[in-house]
């Protein structure tokens, strides 16, 4: 594709600043182009920057409309403040960037963010701009994921609602307190507010198709949203509460964590040499995945003495450790609730167990000839009455089991080498 020096210059600036964006995910949106003439798919099995089930490598065209920003937050490497080259896209180079990449087959879809340039109502309509671009001018009906602008107008929100597969509003920092401190031109309030509003049109879609064949679809693959990891000292059980009713009360697809990367100096933020808590994210994904999956709540997670998650241990085997008292559980006993609660065991796993044990009671090797990972499990079941921990049911003494096996465990992968 021939593109001139500025268009380049302008895609490489822009490119590389859209990686701070992690809310980037599959669309779980299944759309089939039946205009005539039109281009593009979005499939079930989503666009992002990752392996689908079927081992496929999913891409995407991940840019920011401009860097070109009216706000100072003091975590953002393009805060007004920075001096650093400013770029700005046009809406007609988005779309014919998206689709010239498309054509040649470079990508699937379109994932665009933006900073707030001049308002959050020009940046809104712009982003808007874009997909009528796409969708009405190139008809193009792949995977498209927009950021939406806190701030911006409700009409703006709902028109790329209409044409978008899944929207983000990034909320950034976890407390209001934490948003003073660091990006204080930002309300808490200006971000719920379209978040609100999307998961009510979302509802109102599905509603009337029931009703209606034709009715018109709303953000199908729905909304995500993205927080900052360790810039400011909000704790684990802040962050996770956060996430918990954010599920609950608008039916968020998925929270995204972010580590914070020390890219800007300020007093009110780590020093510069600081690493990323890169480990700490980890555990958060952890803990938002038993969330999501597992039937747990965010208190479940948590001690009034330990706000936060345990770096050496994963959130689900630290709860059952301070839940001692609630295990062994008896493996042809428990519900499903319970099973998904044993560490080590995941959703086919407890399923299998579930399906297999209608038929007859399970013994310690059927769950090994059904490739249930015991490692961990053996130490908080019991099979047919029998405990095959081979340690007491002590959390000190689990914990050192574990770790003398993960250190056997390295010595052997030393050893291959």
């Amino acid at each position: 594709m021939a593109m001139d020096d500025d268009l380049f210059e302008k895609l490489k600036i822009l490119s590389d600043a859209a990686k701070y964006d992690v809310s980037c995910v599959s669309s779980g949106v299944e759309r089939k182009n039946n205009t005539v003439g039109g281009i593009g798919n979005a499939p079930a099995a989503g666009i992002c920057h990752a392996w689908s089930s079927d081992g496929r490598c999913i891409s995407l065209l991940k840019i920011l409309l401009t860097n070109d920003c009216i706000y100072d937050c003091k975590y953002c490497l393009n805060r007004v403040t920075n001096p650093i080259k400013r770029a700005t896209f046009t809406p007609e180079e988005v779309a014919e960037l998206t689709i010239q990449f498309y054509r040649r087959n470079y990508i699937e879809g379109l994932f665009l963010s933006s900073a707030v340039e001049k308002s959050p109502d020009h940046t809104m309509e712009n982003i808007y701009r874009v997909l009528e671009l796409l969708r009405y001018k190139y008809n193009f009906w792949g995977y498209v994921h927009v950021k939406i602008i806190p701030g911006a107008s409700p009409l703006l929100v709902k028109k790329t609602g209409m044409l978008a597969d899944r929207v983000s509003v990034n909320i950034e920092l976890p407390t209001k307190e934490s948003l003073s401190l660091l990006a204080p031109q930002k309300r808490v309030e200006n971000i719920l507010q379209p978040m609100s509003l999307i998961h009510n049109e979302i509802a109102g879609a599905i509603e009337d198709k029931r009703h209606f064949k034709n009715a018109m679809r709303f953000v199908p693959g729905g909304q995500s949203t993205q927080m900052i990891i360790g810039a400011t000292p909000d704790t684990d059980k802040t962050i996770l509460d956060l996430s918990q009713n954010l599920y609950d009360k608008f039916r968020m697809k998925r929270v995204f964590f972010s580590a914070y990367i020390p890219v800007m100096s300020s007093p009110n933020l780590p020093a510069l040499s600081t690493m990323p808590p890169l480990l700490r994210e980890h555990r958060l994904y952890q803990a938002d995945w038993l969330m999501r999956f597992y039937y747990f709540n965010s208190s479940d997670l948590f001690t009034e003495n330990e706000p936060n998650l345990d770096l050496e241990f994963d959130p689900k085997l630290m709860y059952a450790l301070r839940n001692i008292d609630k295990y062994p559980i008896e493996i042809n006993k428990a519900s499903y609730e319970e099973l998904l609660r044993i560490p080590g065991l995941g959703v086919t796993s407890a399923q299998r167990i579930i399906r297999e044990r209608k038929n007859a009671q399970i013994s310690y090797d059927s769950l090994k000839k059904m490739r249930t990972v015991l490692k961990r499990a053996k130490y908080f079941i019991t099979v047919k009455g029998k405990y095959y921990g081979n340690v007491k049911l002590d959390p000190e003494a689990i914990k050192a089991q574990i770790r003398m096996k993960e250190i056997q465990r390295q010595i052997s992968i030393f050893e291959l080498l």
